[in-house]
């Protein structure tokens, strides 16, 4: 149960800080310090892609996976609210994507490649076991991404952060399948890709539950 609670915690800070912020600093900040917090209890995925890309890389159970998702939704959602509680009505500030839809979900698709990418590189490889700078580099990642991508997409690059996004009105719902449908393809891409190039690294059967 504690990596469960591990997984709600670092997700609802992180959308938290996202709603109340969208400052890409804070929230790389806050990312690298959850994930520094929870990295050895529930593995600081706080993201349905990335834990997708680690589900492929084979280092989470599928049933893991599956709650894993469905906890991160749900603090999502919680800090939505709380969101909406602190700063009263956020809306109307949604994000339109007419004309652009395919450059949002290029934008989507590739930062969350990079984040995954990252994170299967400096937190579940061999080559990297031990390290004391995967919450740094995962941070940069997001803060990088967000800067690159932010004006475009939103900077998502998650779909539990896709989901609250829709429910403050910073994005349309009409949108959402874009951030979903790029997020976890990012990160089933990023796995794949850490999968064939990491040949001494090769992925083990998941664990069972």
């Amino acid at each position: 149960m504690g990596k469960y609670i591990t997984e709600f915690i670092g997700t609802f800070f992180l959308v938290l800080v996202i709603a109340l912020t969208r400052d890409p600093a804070a929230i790389g900040v806050v990312l690298m310090v959850m994930v520094y917090a929870g990295g050895h209890i529930s593995g600081a995925h706080y993201n349905p892609a990335v834990t997708l890309a680690i589900w492929v890389r084979g280092k989470v159970s599928g049933y893991d996976a599956v709650v894993y998702m469905i906890v991160q939704a749900i603090a999502a959602i919680v800090a939505a609210y709380v969101a909406k509680w602190y700063l009263g009505d956020l809306g109307p500030a949604t994000l339109e994507l007419n004309g652009r839809i395919a450059k949002a979900f290029v934008c989507e698709m590739l930062g969350t490649f990079a984040l995954a990418y990252v994170v299967l590189n400096a937190a579940t490889s061999k080559g990297t076991t031990g390290n004391s700078f995967y919450g740094l580099a995962i941070g940069a990642t997001v803060f990088s991404m967000a800067v690159a991508f932010g004006a475009d997409s939103g900077g998502a690059l998650n779909p539990a952060v896709a989901l609250a996004a829709s429910i403050i009105k910073a994005f349309a719902w009409k949108y959402i399948w874009v951030y979903l449908v790029a997020c976890f393809s990012g990160g089933l891409c990023a796995a794949l890709v850490f999968n064939y190039i990491n040949v001494e690294d090769r992925p083990v059967p998941p664990l069972k539950p």
